[in-house]
């Protein structure tokens, strides 16, 4: 008889302990389907650590000899205007010349004056911005040698650059990582809930544009961050 009373027992407790660890689940499920879903902004501004400027001139005549003449001495003059203002050898880079012939050139008119029409480019590649940011503003200096550096093509516009992304992810995603949870405790704390832990994460891509229009030479870096939280009651 007390056999059976002591299997009772025991059931009976195990029956409580099966029914709390049910609930448990039950409860712990639920919440573990409690999701709010943030996203984290980051934004930096930066200079840019590289540019290109291209220096284009135009030149025309009828005889191709002389052309590549006129060509060759004021691309001389370009190279020695840069190297004499602290650009290397390195950073410069000069192109053939694009040499159209206007006589057998199919929508061209065939009134034109001069036969040959010549496209010259120079280009400076440079980690030294500010240098050649400065360079650029006396580039009128070419002009008193009779080289006009033509402007308004978007195929010879100076670019600016920014290389240096990969010193600055991680302090980016941490910021943003930052603004992502602080938006889920304030969900979290509107709804009543607490904030549980990551369910899981996503990392957005990095973009990198100009900060405006005048100042192509500073750059905003913006990342996003989307984070899954659990709620609990």
């Amino acid at each position: 008889m007390k056999n059976l009373r002591l299997e009772a027992v025991i059931l009976a407790i195990g029956l409580i302990v099966l029914g709390t660890m049910i609930r448990g689940g039950i409860n712990d499920f639920k919440d573990k389907e409690r999701i709010v879903t943030v996203k984290g902004l980051a934004e930096m501004e930066v200079p840019a650590d590289k540019v290109v400027w291209p220096l284009m001139f135009k030149d025309i005549g009828d005889d191709l000899t002389q052309l590549y003449a006129n060509i060759e001495k004021k691309n001389k003059a370009i190279v020695d205007f840069l190297k004499a203002n602290g650009v290397s050898d390195t950073e410069i880079s000069i192109a053939p010349p694009e040499i159209i012939d206007m006589k057998a050139e199919r929508y061209a008119s065939q009134d034109a004056k001069y036969r040959y029409n010549a496209t010259s480019v120079i280009t400076v590649t440079s980690k030294n911005v500010d240098q050649i940011r400065e360079l650029i503003s006396e580039q009128a200096e070419l002009m008193k040698q009779g080289i006009a550096i033509t402007g308004g093509d978007y195929r010879y516009s100076v670019s600016y650059e920014f290389t240096g992304l990969n010193s600055i992810k991680p302090q980016m995603i941490e910021e943003a990582t930052k603004n992502a949870r602080a938006a889920a405790e304030k969900f979290a704390k509107d709804s009543d809930s607490k904030l549980g832990k990551i369910r899981n994460a996503s990392q957005g891509q990095f973009s990198i544009s100009d900060r405006d229009a005048n100042t192509p030479y500073i750059k905003s870096v913006r990342v996003v961050t989307t984070i899954n939280y659990y709620l609990k009651n």
